[in-house]
């Protein structure tokens, strides 16, 4: 029996299937998945910089609170507390937590049903004189964990998230931002670890992270 030539259609499809494949390995070599939260290349410039904001103050006398996490219980604080969703609600009445010379809400206000309650409990967290340090995503695609009641409902400008925590009546001194095109291009498939061949250029009109740090003088 003779065998038919496969029709141009045919060849069409195999070919595009074989460019899929090609270019979805190239896009692994060039943009790898993350192993952790701070192998990602979103995060290298901003963890960078707020390691260095809270490396600078004193340390060794103040108590701290991180909500929803525990990266930096090891810097040596006279007091930490990991404040966990859902045994603790960033929303809710704060009750008898106490109060904090250091809040530190990383990735969380993206994530909260209604983040003007969330902003006056961190200023409610931190103690009169205190820091409040805040980081939340932009330029970056929907995430959720249903299972773990993670859900995803806000993206902040700076100027919105700066508007959010002057509304709660903190001082803010500062609103940072780092961002580019590729950043935001290698984010789309997988959360991109950071390489030597990613730019760390930032391009101020493409946040993928923005950071704030601020006080309550109250």
């Amino acid at each position: 029996m003779q065998t038919q030539p496969p029709t141009r259609s045919a060849v069409a499809r195999h070919a595009r299937r074989a460019a899929r494949r090609a270019l979805d390995s190239l896009d692994r070599y060039a943009f790898p998945e993350a192993a952790s939260a701070g192998e990602q290349w979103q995060r290298k410039v901003m963890d960078e910089t707020v390691g260095r904001y809270l490396d600078g103050l004193d340390v060794a006398s103040s108590s701290a609170a991180e909500i929803s996490g525990d990266a930096h219980a090891g810097r040596g604080w006279k007091h930490f507390a990991s404040l966990n969703y859902p045994d603790f609600d960033l929303c809710a009445p704060l009750g008898d937590v106490g109060t904090f010379d250091v809040v530190v809400c990383e990735q969380v206000l993206e994530h909260v049903i209604d983040p003007w309650a969330a902003a006056a409990n961190l200023r409610g967290l931190c103690a009169p004189g205190g820091h409040v340090v805040v980081t939340s995503p932009f330029l970056i695609k929907v995430h959720e964990l249903p299972m773990y009641g993670l859900r995803d409902y806000w993206r902040f400008t700076p100027r919105g998230l700066r508007t959010l925590l002057e509304g709660a009546g903190l001082q803010v001194d500062k609103v940072g931002t780092w961002g580019n095109r590729e950043c935001v291009t290698g984010n789309l498939s997988r959360w991109a670890a950071y390489r030597r061949w990613h730019p760390l250029r930032n391009e101020p009109d493409i946040p993928v992270q923005l950071w704030a740090f601020s006080r309550n003088l109250a």
